[in-house]
């Protein structure tokens, strides 16, 4: 079965990102396909214009995360539109994607952490430069050349990562207690994370939320809720969730997990209603 990655480049906000987006939180819900008509239509309540619709869906097909379906006609002999399914091969993808984006978890005190070591040969640079930055999209700290460190309950992750690049027999996964290092703990971390860069990146998500639609009708709540989701899901692939107490003070991811939840619990219904009311689910 042919690997699917995200897209973890796509700019928060761009079309890319977006229809992304609708089709991780979506398209599974409504059995995994969509007309090509009602998917640009959900785009258009995001401000997306048909063209641009269209030439973002004709690259997700690129990319493989959907497959084209020909009009043709239900069995009770109904016409069907043009329609797009959902690649069977991209589920595990949005599967672990919906795992960090819903699921958000921190270090729990007694949990181990997770030491990733790995040895790849010159001749196969490209393959080492992929597996650095699948560590770094997993939110995986550089502790050392060729030794990298995050939370325990990563650890599954990590192993799927090296199965999809075929470099498992190149890599050793360990599972320790608290490191050992010279000074304090959280000192070590700052060096081995780019925290500026992480706080950075939830002040900018709290930003983006402030002005987001909010749930007045439907329409209004899924441009909202899609919105959030878009903004958030980034940052879930390189924040992974640290132990409070290893982090500075103030740490703006905190207040960033609490309003994605308050705003997903004030907009997820009345967006799916949206999302029914265009597709017929």
């Amino acid at each position: 079965m042919a690997t699917v990655l995200d897209d973890f480049d796509a700019r928060p906000g761009s079309v890319a990102s977006l229809l992304r987006t609708v089709v991780g939180v979506y398209l599974r819900r409504i059995g995994g396909r969509i007309a090509v008509a009602d998917l640009v239509a959900l785009l258009g309540a995001l401000g997306v214009d048909s063209p641009q619709a269209r030439t973002g869906i004709a690259r997700l097909r690129a990319k493989g995360l959907l497959v084209s379906e020909r009009g043709g006609r239900d069995p009770d002999g109904a016409a069907r539109a043009p329609a797009y399914a959902l690649n069977p091969d991209a589920v595990p993808m949005l599967e672990r994607g919906d795992r960090r984006i819903f699921q958000v978890r921190r270090m729990v005190p007694d949990e181990p952490w997770c030491l990733v070591s790995f040895s790849i040969s010159e001749d196969r640079r490209g393959a080492r430069g992929m597996l650095r930055r699948r560590l770094q999209w997993l939110g995986a700290g550089l502790a050392a050349p060729g030794l990298w460190i995050c939370p325990g309950h990563l650890v599954d992750e990590a192993e799927l990562i090296l199965a999809d690049l075929g470099l498992r027999e190149h890599a050793t996964i360990f599972l320790a207690e608290e490191p050992r290092v010279a000074g304090a703990l959280a000192d070590a971390v700052a060096r081995w994370w780019d925290l500026d860069g992480l706080a950075a990146a939830h002040r900018t998500f709290l930003e983006r939320a402030a002005l987001l639609p909010g749930a007045s009708s439907p329409e209004r709540a899924f441009a909202g809720y899609v919105g959030l989701v878009d903004a958030w899901r980034p940052i879930t692939y390189i924040d992974p969730g640290l132990p409070a107490a290893l982090l500075p003070a103030g740490w703006p991811g905190l207040e960033s997990e609490g309003e994605f939840a308050r705003l997903s619990e004030e907009l997820a219904g009345p967006a799916w209603e949206h999302v029914r009311a265009v597709t017929g689910a």
